[in-house]
């Protein structure tokens, strides 16, 4: 893994420290196939490979340093259903993977932790059970990441299928303050839209939270993945532009390392 952070390697940093900003492709799953929502509309489906694990295999060798895995099936349904593409890919590539998609019982995060997840994700159960949220820091430290999901400035479930009433700067407080060691906040209207981050409501994110939030939802091109490090966002998640070479990752990654940016730490020691 190099000089990336490990499970086991979360560690207060000073305020001086620095870190790379992070251009980290999706590789959403539907049917074993790897595939582009647009804007979470499962009938607005774009299929780009049959064979996921040589979709990461591709990234990895683009310089991905990281993967991100959405089982999309089980995002709506609430269990995991694309376990075979996810172990698959978690053993042919080099790199940590996060999974993410219906983990809502310790069943299915062990499962995801055996098939060699290094983060796992979690979003409508950090929202609808906060005590497994808090089980699942204890048995995993480091290892779990909460989605924040919003849509028109409201946090949304299932799939985003649901609304929660609940907005996501408070959500984001709440679930930091059990120990919450990253965040990942998706504009859910601008995801797979090709239109722009929503900077206003990341750079609020950053700056309400202690600990590090990566970005998610419409990167068109390499010029937002530099402005997203510049307001303190860790990394994004890339995923239509890179598919349709809006932004190509060799190009995104040089650009951005040139960019350094703080590094929030989570309070683990």
């Amino acid at each position: 893994m190099g000089a990336e952070l490990g499970r086991d390697d979360f560690k207060c940093r000073t305020a001086g420290d620095r870190m790379t900003f992070e251009v980290i492709p999706a590789i959403d799953l539907r049917g074993g196939r790897c595939v582009r929502l647009f804007q979470g509309d499962y009938d607005r489906e774009t299929e780009y490979s049959l064979d996921p694990a040589a979709m990461a295999l591709h990234w990895e060798d683009l310089g991905a340093a990281r993967l991100h895995v959405v089982d999309l099936d089980g995002a709506r349904s609430g269990r995991p259903e694309n376990g075979a593409a996810i172990a698959a890919i978690c053993a042919v590539v080099g790199v940590p993977v996060e999974v993410s998609g219906g983990i809502r019982t310790m069943a299915a995060l062990s499962e995801a932790v055996a098939f060699g997840a290094e983060r796992i994700q979690l979003g409508s159960a950090a929202v609808s059970n906060p005590e497994f949220l808090v089980e699942a820091l204890s048995r995993y430290p480091g290892m779990v990441v909460v989605s924040i999901d919003a849509r028109d400035g409201e946090v949304v479930t299932d799939g985003w299928l649901n609304g929660t009433g609940r907005r996501p700067l408070d959500f984001a407080r709440e679930v930091v303050a059990f120990g919450v060691p990253r965040i990942m906040y998706t504009d859910v209207r601008r995801d797979g839209a090709l239109t722009e981050p929503n900077f206003g409501a990341l750079r609020d994110m950053v700056e309400a939270v202690s600990a590090p939030v990566v970005a998610a939802g419409g990167v068109a091109k390499v010029e937002h993945l530099v402005r997203l490090a510049e307001i303190g966002c860790e990394g994004a998640i890339v995923g239509k532009a890179l598919y349709q070479g809006a932004v190509e990752l060799p190009a995104a990654l040089a650009a951005v390392r040139m960019v350094a940016v703080p590094r929030q730490q989570p309070e683990i020691v």
